[in-house]
């Protein structure tokens, strides 16, 4: 089919109806993760007992850009040089996926600075509570509360997956190469 042809085939149709003489299917592309391949795909992430942290099998699949930031690198690293149709089941250790448990992370807190919030019958500050802390750049930083006591607060700043296994799964639907443009049209 031609260029033309294909240009007035979209113009009639919808695209998943001319992808087999215009365009190549992605599904059965060569492609290759590589750094700043686009990459679609479906995920799930679970601790090593089986415990669901995240899954996007039951939605819409994911697109990111190798590289940019939107995965850890261990978790990019599962991904490297796999294509489309690829499926991926990893154990990460915790050094490949959110960090040990750092002690320095967690801060023992005057309970005093948090009167106004521990007085709050509407929304009580208890163990296991999620605050949300301000660093000198002005940039959110979560903290879980561990204890509270008479004189102090233990906070937690360590991510709450941190010093745990993380079982990733993929399933590699498509992979764009870096050197490709890609334009949507709607």
């Amino acid at each position: 089919m031609s260029i033309l042809n294909c240009a007035r085939a979209v113009s009639r149709i919808s695209l998943a109806r001319v992808r087999n003489a215009c365009m190549p299917d992605p599904s059965i592309s060569s492609a290759v993760i590589g750094v700043g391949s686009r990459v679609t795909l479906h995920f799930s992430l679970t601790l090593g007992d089986g415990t669901l942290i995240d899954s996007n099998f039951d939605k819409p699949a994911a697109t990111f850009v190798m590289g940019d930031g939107s995965l850890l690198p261990g978790f990019e690293g599962a991904l490297l040089n796999h294509g489309a149709g690829a499926t991926i089941d990893v154990l990460l250790p915790v050094e490949e996926s959110f960090g040990a448990v750092n002690p320095a992370n967690v801060q023992v807190l005057p309970r005093r600075k948090f009167a106004g919030l521990l007085a709050n019958s509407t929304d009580p500050v208890v163990e296991g509570t999620m605050l949300s802390f301000a660093d000198a750049g002005g940039f959110e930083i979560p903290g879980v509360v561990k204890s509270i006591d008479e004189d102090t607060l233990v906070v937690d700043f360590n991510h709450p997956l941190a010093g745990r296994e993380i079982r990733f799964k993929a399933q590699i639907i498509s992979v764009i190469p870096a050197d490709v443009q890609v334009m949507e049209i709607r």
